[in-house]
């Protein structure tokens, strides 16, 4: 959080909590000082050794890190980090001193510390360097492709009929994939995909998601201006949260997220230098979400900050919970009463395994509530990222913005057109999502067959998942509902809770770097999402073909018990 957000007259309200927010945020800045000063010393030493073994180039290169008896943080925390500490002089015109803190304060725990030494051990693989394993598992992140998921056929037919119009001769694909390459190019300028489309997206993309939604909510009317196609979900939730990045009432603006929460919306919130206010969800009940928590947490952050939007992930990230009818209509009063407007990230709500659980979305829910509910300010998000598509790198999705003022809605229009367009291809790949194969077009068939292989693998992984981890001594899991992840809670060993302390570690941190040292397996430690005082957590992704998770998880066992076994 960014001090000069707040004014005099909220300082002298919760001065504990904002006084820990500005030491979280110089202790943030503080760290990577020091872990891009030692990157620039070990990369002096590494120069310097130049002609050393193989072996030792790579002892050297993991300097930071240590062996699998000598874990280093690889921010370095074992440095003194006090408050007077200063980078070497620089003839550099930007240095971490002079640039926007808020970059510096601002964490991605997915892609943070812990998948930088992973991909320094791959190297250090492909170099010989020997290791108790021979890959790294990457079960930090949610990228479906890259753990062996097969691209479906209907989608890259329509990015190639697309991007390749010459192809439309060819017989070697289906007609009703042609003919839905010809809608898109015929709703293109110049009948291409290489001109710019509307800022908002291409018209006839916005008019399927329309349909799409129509149909997913029983026939509750979608207009198609109110969609707007992004480059995945992730930039259509930082352009709402930029446009509500104003003070009000000499206040900053407080936006509420999920304990434990997926990290873009704190690092997001961290970067534009708003407030993050933290609701818990409830472990013991499956991580559901009571209203008493959201009005508790509302009510503490008024004091220093104005609440000005409501985040709610379903299916959970990286819980993987799916909340109930009920839990959404409790939400959905508690933002009407409150007057905050709801972001519905709901990305994989497709991926719903429990056959007990069922997705039910906001707007929906909101609208059979009936006046006033039914006019509730919200956006929803969607992205080809997950369900059963998986297509991280193409980088598509679509936001649904309802019931905004016009002139407000206008402004967030306006502020889009600066970025000129999503992508193409991510819009194709919208269109694949939302107006996929009919019965009886030629596409269907295998179609069918490929989602719903996909869909009955996540499932059978969600459950395999659960099963071994709910085995193991000191953990408490709850079922993967759905999405993508699962997030136990581990019991770490005082003993290890020391060592981690006299490496400068957080346990969980500490648990999960023995884990990758120790078995090459990636996960990402519970503190980067957020969780409750006193508890440890960790995710990992269910997403590694059935086979290799199956050997993870006995990886895994076998870490868990040497681990126990040693620092119980």
């Amino acid at each position: 959080m960014s001090r000069m957000l707040i004014k005099p007259a909220a300082a002298t309200v919760s001065a504990a909590l904002q006084q820990h927010q500005r030491q979280q945020q110089q202790y943030v800045i503080r760290r990577w000082k020091s872990f891009l000063h030692n990157n620039s010393n070990n990369a002096n030493r590494r120069a310097a050794k130049s002609t050393a073994t193989a072996t030792v180039t790579a002892a050297a290169t993991s300097q930071r890190h240590g062996t699998s008896g000598d874990f280093i943080q690889p921010l370095d925390v074992r440095r003194s980090f006090s408050t007077s500490h200063k980078m070497p002089s620089s003839s550099k015109a930007l240095t971490l001193d002079n640039i926007n803190p808020n970059f510096i304060a601002m964490e991605y725990a997915v892609r943070g510390p812990l998948v930088i030494r992973a991909g320094e051990i791959e190297k250090e693989l492909e170099k010989g360097v020997k290791k108790p394993f021979d890959q790294v598992i990457r079960a930090n992140i949610g990228d479906c492709h890259a753990m062996g998921q097969q691209p479906l056929t209907f989608l890259r037919q329509l990015l190639a009929l697309t991007f390749e119009t010459r192809l439309l001769d060819s017989p070697d694909y289906p007609e009703d994939v042609k003919k839905r390459a010809c809608a898109i190019l015929n709703g293109c300028q110049g009948q291409s995909v290489g001109s710019y489309t509307d800022s908002a997206g291409l018209e006839v993309v916005r008019r399927q998601v329309a349909q799409y939604i129509e149909k997913r909510d029983g026939g509750i009317a979608s207009n198609w201006q109110d969609i707007y196609l992004t480059g995945g979900a992730s930039p259509g939730i930082k352009s709402i949260l930029s446009m509500i990045n104003a003070e009000v009432g000499c206040k900053a603006p407080g936006v509420m997220v999920p304990i434990p929460q997926y990290p873009l919306y704190s690092a997001t919130i961290s970067e534009y230098g708003m407030t993050k206010v933290d609701y818990y969800l409830e472990e013991e009940t499956g991580w559901s979400l009571d209203r008493k928590e959201l009005q508790r947490s509302y009510d503490e952050a008024k004091k220093v900050c104005n609440p000005r939007a409501l985040v709610v992930i379903n299916p959970g990230n990286p819980t993987g919970q799916v909340l109930t009818r009920e839990n959404i209509e409790e939400i959905i009063k508690f933002a009407h009463d409150n007057k905050v407007l709801v972001l519905a990230d709901e990305v994989y709500q497709d991926n719903v395994y429990d056959k007990n659980s069922k997705f039910w979305s906001f707007k929906k829910v909101a609208y059979e509530m009936g006046d006033p509910y039914r006019n509730l300010e919200m956006v929803s998000f969607l992205s080809t990222s997950k369900g059963y598509l998986g297509e991280c790198g193409i980088r598509g999705g679509y936001m649904e913005v309802l019931n905004l003022d016009p002139k407000v809605k206008a402004m967030l229009t306006k502020s889009i057109t600066a970025a000129l367009c999503s992508t193409t291809a991510g819009q194709v790949a919208v269109s694949a999502l939302v107006n996929p194969p009919q019965p009886g077009e030629p596409s269907y068939d295998l179609y069918k067959k490929e989602r719903d292989g996909i869909l009955a693998a996540l499932k059978e992984r969600a459950e395999l998942v659960h099963k071994a981890l709910n085995s193991f001594e000191g953990y408490k899991v709850n079922p993967v509902q759905g999405a993508m992840y699962v997030f136990p809670q581990i019991e770490i060993p005082p003993k290890a809770i020391e060592a981690a302390k006299a490496k400068g570690m957080a346990p969980d941190v500490f648990y999960a770097f023995e884990l990758l040292e120790t078995s090459g397996i990636c996960i990402v430690p519970g503190s980067g999402f957020g969780q409750k005082p006193g508890t440890w957590h960790f995710r990992s992704t269910i997403l590694p073909q059935t086979d290799k998770l199956k050997l993870m998880m006995e990886k895994f066992r076998v870490f868990h018990a040497e681990f126990m076994k040693k620092y119980k």
